[in-house]
């Protein structure tokens, strides 16, 4: 692949140095996912065409969410009482509402459940009087800290949009290195952090995903590029 093929977003750079080495991250734009896409058939469009052996696939959970179904029209969700109340008390972020919102918050109590999401409140009720911040997220874990709703800059429709975790993404990511024959990880990733929710094989260390994505070279707005390929360059 040459860099004429590919380029990185406005304002972030191809390649980072890591602790592993120098490695080069391709944005790969392609069109609006909605429920139903096939992960496959976008990967045969898309990334396969740039591929070479020993490359990784990066791919934004928010795609694979959205592709089973696990993206929402905020005017179908109908918050509970306890969503609002529950809602008040989470942290908004400048990069995304998390469970800041009834819609999300409804979400998170649809699919981690109720007990877990009022000890998460509890704790972090006891521990933000003392500067504390981010325990509410580290009880409730990373499937509901993947939970997201309507931004600004999200592209349309889901700038209307509230999203779950996506399903099994250990399984998904293990098909698509089936299908591909590279190395997947499914993350969720933003300009304040990133996690990684699924990989194809658990030789692929966390760590080093993480730093591989330290500036978040997909962005967040209107890049439509939900996919990186991830090459060792030296």
């Amino acid at each position: 692949m040459e860099n004429t093929e590919l380029h990185p977003n406005e304002g972030k750079k191809l390649e980072i140095d890591t602790s592993d080495g120098r490695y080069a991250r391709y944005p790969v734009k392609t069109h609006v996912v909605m429920k139903g896409d096939n992960l496959n058939e976008i990967m045969d469009k898309y990334v396969k065409p740039f591929i070479q052996p020993g490359d990784m696939i990066f791919i934004s959970e928010k795609i694979v969410a959205i592709s089973q179904g696990r993206a929402f029209d905020i005017d179908d969700i109908k918050p509970s009482k306890l969503a609002l109340f529950l809602c008040k008390f989470v942290y908004k972020s400048p990069y995304g509402i998390g469970l800041g919102s009834p819609w999300t918050m409804q979400l998170a109590l649809d699919d981690v459940g109720a007990p877990k999401i009022m000890f998460a409140a509890l704790c972090s009720a006891v521990t933000k009087p003392f500067g504390v911040r981010g325990v509410f997220y580290k009880v409730v874990g990373d499937r509901a800290r993947a939970i997201d709703g309507p931004c600004d800059y999200t592209l349309p429709p889901y700038n209307h949009y509230a999203k779950m975790a996506p399903k099994d993404p250990d399984g998904e990511a293990a098909k698509l290195e089936k299908h591909t024959g590279c190395k997947v990880v499914v993350m969720d990733s933003n300009d304040i952090g990133r996690e990684i929710l699924g990989v194809s094989d658990k030789s692929i260390s966390i760590d080093l995903c993480k730093e591989i994505f330290a500036d978040n070279p997909l962005g967040q707005a209107s890049q439509q590029t939900p996919i990186a390929i991830v090459r060792k360059i030296n």
